[in-house]
């Protein structure tokens, strides 16, 4: 008996998807439940895995391919891998002459084309050989640490020849890689270009005093986390803040729609968030009605799904404004792009160490600068720097927090 491997149902958003990575070849063996092809759209990578037991004994659709929804990716036989012969497998790959190109292109893939898109990405950045590199993830797939291992080891071996070398070498030559870019990161450049060319955005900045919230995490963070079982972070004041300004000032919690603009009476937040695919922004919902340890394990589990490529369409979907922090790579000022259909991001910042005028003295204080883009056509300055000045006092008096005032 056999069993077609399916394209699952896309969302309605999606037209259609890329074939990224086939973890099984002809011939192997799965389980039921079983991860078998992964299939990346620009938003999403869907896992395909096995609906029985059985042996893999065509692959229609190779990597790269791209697919509609309940599109034929493969055959998944039931019979048990010992009950497979060769020729049963050969003749199942040959019948048509597409066919025998397919199994031929699946004969020659190599280990690399086996691991996921990013360690693939990974492999190729760095001209490495899969073949090379022994894995320790799950099946002997290569993880990311391993990849560092053997660059660490490349670049080990390459000091010690240069040690041994008498004679000075000049570079011989240049050299430059062609990757692919992903569906995710071909999306990515479409927003980017969508924000730049349909919104008349501009960007206004200030400072907050991080001192009164650093005390405030250093005097209660321990008890936090041990009651709550986790860390008290920045975010969570970041976004109660937010709030509270996004309720003063309803037109940066709007969004244009035609000739109209549609006010949200409601508080879904979007957080961007760095992955191996690319920039995501991963919507948490309702924040208004979330507590600081709710908001912290929210944003907590988003970024492992993040991390992990979990994350799903509708975590992905709607959100009114969102928050970027480029500080955690030490960015000391930028000017964020908006999300579409958003009308305003929010930028937070590396908190340095600067002198600043306190009551006519000068004094040293962990400062950070406030970055708020916004799209002209629907708020104008007054809203836009109101909105800064609200989150400004609010962070820099976190008591108003609690107060509402």
């Amino acid at each position: 008996m056999t069993i077609e491997i399916l394209v699952p149902d896309l969302p309605e958003s999606v037209a259609d998807a890329t074939v990224a990575t086939w973890h099984k070849k002809v011939g192997d063996s799965v389980k039921r439940d079983e991860v078998i092809v992964e299939i990346e759209t620009d938003k999403v990578v869907l896992e395909v895995p096995a609906t029985s037991d059985g042996v893999i004994s065509k692959i229609a659709q190779d990597e790269g391919a791209t697919v509609i929804s309940k599109q034929v990716l493969g055959i998944l036989s039931t019979t048990q891998a010992g009950d497979v012969s060769p020729a049963t497998l050969t003749q199942a790959n040959e019948a048509t002459p597409a066919d025998r190109k397919s199994a031929a292109i699946e004969h020659d893939h190599s280990d690399a084309e086996s691991q996921s898109p990013a360690i693939r990405r990974l492999l190729a950045e760095h001209d490495l050989n899969a073949e090379e590199i022994k894995g320790t993830g799950v099946g002997g797939r290569i993880t990311r640490e391993d990849v560092e291992a053997a660059l660490a080891k490349r670049t080990a071996k390459v000091a010690e020849k240069a040690e041994n070398t008498v004679s000075t070498v000049a570079y011989a030559a240049r050299s430059e890689k062609r990757v692919p870019m992903t569906r995710l990161r071909k999306r990515i450049a479409e927003r980017l270009l969508e924000a730049k060319n349909t919104t008349a955005m501009l960007t206004t900045f200030n400072e907050v005093d991080m001192q009164p919230i650093m005390t405030l995490r250093k005097q209660y963070g321990e008890k936090f986390e041990k009651q709550h079982g986790v860390r008290l972070g920045f975010m969570s004041f970041y976004i109660k803040a937010v709030v509270e300004a996004l309720k003063r000032y309803p037109e940066v919690n709007a969004s244009i729609d035609g000739d109209d603009v549609v006010y949200h009476n409601y508080f879904d937040v979007s957080i961007a968030v760095s992955t191996p695919r690319g920039l995501v922004t991963p919507v948490l919902r309702d924040c208004d009605k979330l507590s600081m340890a709710e908001i912290e394990k929210s944003i907590k589990a988003l970024a492992e799904k993040g991390r992990d490529g979990k994350l799903t369409v509708e975590d992905l979907t709607g959100g009114n404004f969102t928050i970027t922090n480029g500080g955690v790579f030490g960015s000391l000022m930028s000017t964020p792009i908006i999300n579409p259909p958003q009308s305003a991001i929010l930028g937070m910042h590396a908190i340095k160490d600067r002198p600043v005028a306190i009551n006519g003295e000068v004094v040293i204080r962990p400062m950070m600068y406030l970055a708020l883009s916004y799209d002209h056509r629907l708020i104008d300055g007054r809203e836009s720097v109101g909105f800064l000045v609200a989150i400004k006092d609010l962070l820099e008096d976190p008591t108003r927090l609690l107060l509402e005032i």
